[in-house]
């Protein structure tokens, strides 16, 4: 706290006669880094902050955050929607950075170009396990997952050697790190797992992770395929994180954090994080609708609701849609599950979410604004401070080490990347819904990313696509 005042003393009277392009004015500021939680004035200079100060700033522009809650932009570790519908949402959610972790891309080069010069948030990739699957299986699947050979074909010696090539390659070419679906392969072998791991072990990249069984039914417990991914971390040394705990944990979420605990003080690299709903969402094709499933998630066919059209499955609804395939979601995350993930210090927050043309699960639109309005505000779960690390410095941190550019993303500190949002705590909430699943949140009042507002006054900012690609050092050649 001493070292904060004396920068606060030693930066104030430097500031105030400087003009900085954006002040954020007497809003309460929140860094998880640094613990600060007090009111103070940010400068905004070339996409940097340059200034926090308790003394008056000069700005170009200045936003007045009085009563308001100044936090570093939310961080995103699972976003498959990468387009504009889907980052224009993310804004309004509160997120600077939106990145497709847990599946991936098949080509990193050609996703970072695709998305120049610039889209409303931050973005970024990994080399994935999934679409390079698909491809060398020839899966003709348009979804993002395997429904045919990619899924359920063994892989041949030559195969696994070329998928790890690909992934070698990706990871040379700046991917954040792997993306696994492995419950989306049940055709992969442990070994084949195996060889991928080993390709980012060589480069200590993290690896994320849909673990190969859910739910407490014996054999393939969310358990057991957490215990594979625990060895093959240590087997390979690499950094692991488990996604969305809660849907496939179940009720076994809380066994399944005390292991990520116990693993945690043993010296695994292992992290996790959840989404805020009490329903998932996959596609009706997919491995995970295999004979059984109902034990499995532990729901029948009423859980399931197609999202073309809202209505919840029989039988012969549900055969006839699997032959198509298309997305369903299932309700079935127990309130103890998301309630203990939501308050477990190791949890992140992420949303595993994406939209088409506006239709999906309202994730994809809501998840911050829904953790900061209900399980903040109204049911006291978490206190904002808590809320706030869960959704910037430690998905940060999880990538730092890969990629450096994240050291300077998740923090309110002078030299961090300006990427900043501004909530109302009296008002911040997420509105989008099951049958509406692409209504904006409200309360995100300011959201700056590189120092530019795309959200200014509660309202996206037309035109404006300040966010770039964030991507690991590209290897020589």
């Amino acid at each position: 706290m001493k070292k904060l005042l004396s920068f606060i003393a030693f930066a104030a009277p430097l500031a105030v006669s400087q003009q900085f392009d954006i002040v954020l004015q007497n809003g309460r500021v929140i860094d998880p880094e640094s613990k600060l939680d007090g009111v103070r004035n940010v400068g905004i200079r070339q996409g940097k902050i340059a200034a926090i100060s308790t003394s008056p700033l000069n700005g170009k522009t200045t936003y007045d955050a009085t009563g308001l809650i100044v936090a570093p932009g939310f961080i995103d570790l699972h976003s498959h929607g990468q387009d504009d519908e889907n980052y224009r949402l993310k804004a309004q959610d509160g997120v600077t950075t939106a990145l497709e972790l847990e599946i991936g891309v098949a080509d990193i080069d050609r996703y970072y170009s695709d998305r120049e010069p610039g889209q409303v948030v931050n973005y970024g990739a990994t080399i994935g396990h999934v679409p390079s699957r698909k491809q060398i299986m020839h899966d003709p699947s348009p979804s993002l997952v395997p429904s045919a050979d990619g899924a359920y074909k063994s892989a041949t010696e030559e195969e696994i050697t070329a998928m790890r090539r690909r992934i070698e390659t990706g990871l040379a070419r700046g991917a954040l790190g792997l993306g696994f679906g492995i419950q989306y392969t049940p055709g992969a072998s442990v070994w084949e797992i195996l060889e991928m791991f080993r390709a980012a072990g060589k480069v200590k990249a993290p690896a994320f992770i849909h673990v190969r069984g859910m739910g407490s039914q014996e054999p393939k417990t969310a358990l057991n395929a957490l215990e594979e991914i625990i060895a093959a971390s240590v087997i390979t040394n690499t950094p692991i994180h488990m996604v969305h705990v809660t849907s496939s944990s179940l009720r076994q979420t809380p066994q399944v954090l005390a292991v990520i605990s116990e693993a945690r003080a043993n010296g695994v690299d292992i992290s996790t994080e959840c989404y805020s709903y009490n329903a998932a969402l996959t596609d009706i094709a997919s491995a995970i609708f295999s004979p059984g499933w109902q034990n499995t998630l532990g729901v029948d066919y009423s859980a399931l609701e197609w999202v073309a059209t809202g209505e919840r499955l029989t039988e012969t609804t549900f055969n006839e849609y699997r032959k198509k395939g298309g997305h369903v979601i299932m309700h079935m995350i127990p309130d103890v599950a998301l309630e203990s993930a939501i308050k477990h210090p190791l949890v992140m927050i992420a949303s595993d979410g994406g939209l088409d043309e506006g239709k999906g699960h309202p994730r994809s639109a809501g998840t911050y604004a829904r953790v900061l309005g209900r399980y903040v505000r109204e049911k006291h779960w978490i206190d904002w401070p808590e809320a706030i690390r869960k959704m910037t410095i430690m998905p940060a941190q999880r990538l730092e080490q890969r990629t450096p550019a994240m050291r300077n993303k998740g923090r309110i500190k002078v030299g961090a990347d300006a990427d900043i949002t501004v909530f109302d705590p009296l008002t911040v909430i997420d509105q989008a819904t099951f049958g509406k699943p692409a209504i904006p949140s409200i309360g995100m009042q300011f959201v700056l990313v590189n120092g530019q507002a795309v959200v200014a006054n509660g309202k996206l900012q037309e035109g404006v696509k300040p966010g770039r690609g964030v991507r690991a050092p590209i290897a020589a050649r």
